[in-house]
């Protein structure tokens, strides 16, 4: 797999990963659809098209996932 990460990314926690420091994912506002593990920097993250990053965002949102925003 090829390292995603380039200097114009701006990681940042995901507003669902919550204040334990357990379970953290990290959005890249840059590329749309990258997100990582916070505690893994330097390991893989995952890239998925624009729409399909678009569709997993409106899910969360209206609370597909067990919780709504």
């Amino acid at each position: 797999m090829p390292k995603l990460d380039q200097p114009s990314a701006r990681w940042r926690k995901s507003s669902y990963s919550g204040g334990s420091g357990a379970s953290c994912v990290e959005v890249d506002d840059a590329h749309s659809g990258r997100v990582r593990d916070s505690k893994d920097p330097e390991g893989p993250a995952l890239a998925f098209t624009p729409a399909a990053w678009q569709s997993f965002v409106t899910a969360v949102r209206a609370g597909e996932f067990g919780t709504s925003i």
